[in-house]
C-alpha cells in the first residue's frame, strides 16, 4: 500500500492563533482542548490532522487497546486486561512501549456504540465469553479526540462526550456487562458557524476558542496555492523539505513541556486575571483557571519561568471568546473585537 503523507503543520500559511492554540494544548493537555470556528477552506482540518507529526511520545502498556499509563492503578490495569480477553502478566511485569500521542477522529455520524464501546457479540457467540470491544474513547485516552463539524453531532453523542470530559472515565454498560476505563483526552473541534452553533454545555468544555478567516493578503494566498501544489505533486519531497522546521517545533514543545510546571505566575497576575474576567462578564470560574493555565503555558513556550502581562492578555484572547455574556444572536467574534478595542482604549482596568 502506498504511504499516506500528511501535510506538515509548519507549512501552513498564516492562521497563527489557530496554530498557537493547538500547540499550547500539546504542551499542556490540561488546557481542555480548543474549538476552531471558521469558514470553509481555512485549513482547520488540515491543521488538526497535521498534529500527528509533532506530537510527543508517551509510555503505554502494550497488549491492550486502552493506552494506559504504566503508573495507572493496578486494579484498573487488571480489569482492562480481563475485558480484552488477555492474561495479565505474571508477577506484575508489564510490557511498556513508547508510542506517539494519537489524534483520533470522531466522525459526525458515529453511533454511540462506536464512541463508547460495546460487547463483542461475535466472540460471545463463538466462545461463550463476554469481551469488550473498545470504542473511540478508549483509543483517545491520553491523546487528542478530533471532531470535525462538532456542531452537527447528535445530542446523545454530545452527552457521552460531556460525561467523559467531566469525569475522565468512560463507562460501557451493555447486555449485563458494566465496565469503566480511563478516558482523559484533549477535545479539539472544528466548525463552520454558518451551519449552527454548539450547545452551551459542550461549548464551555473547550478550554480555548479561536475564530479564523480566509487570508486576505494576495501574496500569502499565492503561497498557499504554491505549497499545496508542491505537496500534491511530490508529498515525500515536500514533507522532507519541511522536516527541519517540524523538528525544531517538536524540540521547542518538548522544552516547554518540561518547563511548564516551573513557571511562576505571581499573585498580582492572578488578581489581574480575576479582574479581567469580572470586567468582561464571565460566568463561573473556569475562564479564570484556563487563563491562568494558558498564561503559564505561553511563558513556558517562550522559554520563560515567569508570567508577564502580555501572557495574560494573549491567554484571555484565547480563553474568553466563548465565555463572554452575549445578547441573543450576538456573534462571538464581535464580542472579542469589542473586548480588544475597549482594552486598547483603557476602558477595562488592568
Amino acid at each position: 500500500m502506498k504511504k499516506q503523507y500528511t501535510y506538515p503543520f509548519t507549512a501552513i500559511v498564516g492562521q497563527e492563533q489557530m496554530k498557537l492554540a493547538l500547540v499550547l494544548n500539546i504542551v499542556n493537555p490540561t488546557l481542555s482542548g480548543v474549538l476552531i470556528r471558521g469558514e470553509k477552506g481555512t485549513a482547520k482540518s488540515t491543521a488538526v490532522r497535521a498534529l500527528a507529526d509533532i506530537l510527543p511520545e508517551i509510555n503505554v502498556i502494550g497488549g491492550i487497546p486502552f493506552n494506559l499509563d504504566p503508573d495507572e492503578e493496578l486494579e484498573v490495569i487488571r480489569e482492562c486486561f480481563e475485558v480484552s480477553g488477555e492474561a495479565a502478566p505474571d508477577g506484575g511485569e508489564l510490557f511498556v512501549e513508547k508510542q506517539k500521542v494519537r489524534v483520533v477522529e470522531l466522525p459526525v455520524g458515529a453511533t454511540e456504540d462506536r464512541v463508547v464501546g460495546t460487547l463483542d457479540l461475535e466472540h460471545a457467540l463463538k466462545a461463550g465469553e463476554k469481551r469488550i470491544e473498545p470504542g473511540l474513547l478508549a483509543s483517545a485516552h491520553r491523546g487528542i479526540l478530533y471532531v470535525d463539524e462538532v456542531n452537527l453531532l447528535d445530542d446523545h453523542v454530545v452527552d457521552v462526550l460531556l460525561d467523559s470530559a467531566a469525569m475522565g472515565v468512560n463507562t460501557i454498560e451493555r447486555e449485563g456487562v458494566s465496565f469503566a476505563h480511563p478516558s482523559r483526552f484533549t477535545l479539539v473541534g472544528t466548525m463552520n458557524p454558518e451551519e449552527g452553533e454548539l450547545r452551551p454545555q459542550l461549548l464551555d468544555r473547550f478550554g480555548l476558542c479561536v475564530h479564523i478567516e480566509g487570508i486576505t493578503d494576495a501574496a500569502d494566498r499565492v503561497q498557499v496555492m504554491e505549497r499545496r501544489f508542491a505537496f500534491e505533486e511530490d508529498p515525500e519531497a515536500f514533507c522532507r523539505r519541511w522536516a527541519g522546521e517540524s523538528e525544531r517545533l517538536v524540540e521547542r514543545i518538548d522544552r516547554a513541556r518540561k518547563l511548564c510546571s516551573s513557571v511562576d505566575i505571581g499573585r498580582e497576575n492572578l488578581t489581574a486575571i480575576a479582574n479581567y474576567c469580572l470586567e468582561v462578564g464571565v460566568d463561573g470560574h473556569r475562564g479564570d483557571i484556563i487563563i491562568m493555565k494558558t498564561a503559564k503555558t505561553l511563558a513556558a513556550y517562550e522559554g520563560r519561568t515567569r508570567v508577564e502581562k502580555e501572557d495574560i492578555d494573549r491567554a484571555a484572547m484565547l480563553a474568553l471568546p466563548h465565555r463572554i455574556r452575549r445578547q441573543p444572536l450576538q456573534d462571538i467574534t464581535m464580542d472579542v473585537g469589542t473586548m480588544l478595542k475597549n482594552r486598547a482604549c483603557g476602558k477595562l482596568s488592568d
